[in-house]
């Protein structure tokens, strides 16, 4: 299924479900709304679920991985080589998103969408490589407009399959040396503010390096000058193939009813692209955490979403995804196994 159809088929959520699970946590046999947004959390996830009684039986995240060419242009802390070794160390179970994954009974699917490396079968390694890697957006575009594209669908692609594998809700999570630079520069696309303004220290590099990251983004900007009102275009000139994929996926849950937990800068990045080809998609996505990144907080607010949570989070991969999810899942389980006033026999304030 092309893009074109799957952002036909998302519709804004339904107001009716909405009031319905609203009701039901009105009458919730505590103080009204004494549970602050985890009663917002499980009202969005029944009308995103349709449901006035939802459950959580299956939960993913997608960690897609890709390499960058403006890694050339001396903008990150690592070589471009971890992105592959990551892969390796995600496969082991041994990252930080293994772990929070486990934490939070999650699934962690690993997507080789355009890793300058060919692996060998590897269990729980999902290949759908577009290219090996995009070029070097600081000198020409970084995709074909045919491959951005070509990314996209592999995104929603997955989340069909997660979500005829029973899946309710899904998280993002990337995994790129260098990626920090294109999401800077999609923000500092559809924010209009300077580079410098939306771009952080990354993997942690020095002032020399945030100096050169800086303007590899305004020579990018200048070289290409993205189209604003083309998304798209946006993407192929200054994106990344795992950002791509996040967006797809993105389009795709909401196309399918799914609920989305995004995770930080890369992943907010790919969820901006997926909200200017549809503004519906926000509807149907969890910010789960505030990065440290600068750009982050633009982003989000570009989207009018709230973190779940502020934890001085800025490794991406999942991570804030996995601790999302596990928020969200807590406030689908207020709203449907607490009793209400009737059912708990407890008699209500004036």
């Amino acid at each position: 299924m092309d893009v074109q159809d799957v952002l036909k088929r998302i519709v804004p959520l339904d107001e009716r479900w909405l009031a319905q699970a609203q009701e039901r946590l009105d009458r919730l046999a505590i103080p009204r709304g004494s549970l602050g947004r985890l009663m917002e959390l499980g009202r969005q996830f029944a009308a995103i679920r349709r449901s006035a009684r939802p459950t959580i039986t299956r939960r993913k995240i997608f960690t897609f991985a890709a390499d960058h060419g403006v890694v050339a242009e001396g903008v990150s802390a690592f070589p471009r080589e971890v992105t592959r070794q990551m892969v390796f160390n995600f496969i082991r179970g041994g990252a930080g998103i293994n772990v929070l994954a486990r934490h939070a009974g999650v699934d962690v699917a690993v997507v080789d969408i355009g890793v300058d490396y060919e692996f060998p079968p590897l269990e729980g390694l999902i290949v759908r490589k577009v290219a090996r890697g995009t070029r070097n957006m600081a000198r020409e575009p970084a995709m074909t407009r045919a491959e951005a594209l070509r990314a996209l669908e592999v995104g929603s692609e997955l989340a069909r399959a997660a979500a005829a594998d029973g899946c309710e809700i899904i998280g993002t999570g990337d995994m790129g040396i260098g990626n920090t630079t294109p999401s800077s520069a999609i923000i500092a696309v559809f924010s209009g503010l300077p580079a410098a303004q939306v771009t952080g220290r990354g993997t942690g590099i020095s002032d020399a390096a945030l100096a050169a990251k800086i303007d590899a983004i305004e020579r990018a900007l200048t070289l290409h000058r993205p189209d604003r009102s083309d998304p798209i275009d946006v993407l192929a000139t200054v994106g990344g193939l795992e950002i791509a994929g996040i967006a797809g996926l993105i389009l795709g849950a909401a196309a399918e009813g799914l609920a989305v937990v995004i995770d930080g800068l890369i992943s907010t990045a790919g969820a901006v692209i997926a909200y200017e080809l549809n503004p519906a998609v926000s509807q149907y996505l969890f910010a789960g955490h505030l990065s440290v990144e600068q750009g982050h907080r633009v982003m989000l607010a570009h989207m009018g979403l709230r973190p779940l949570v502020d934890l001085d989070l800025r490794l991406g991969e999942g991570t804030g995804a996995a601790v999302g999810i596990w928020l969200v899942e807590a406030g689908v389980k207020v709203l449907t196994e607490m009793l209400t006033f009737d059912e708990a026999g407890v008699t209500p304030g004036a």
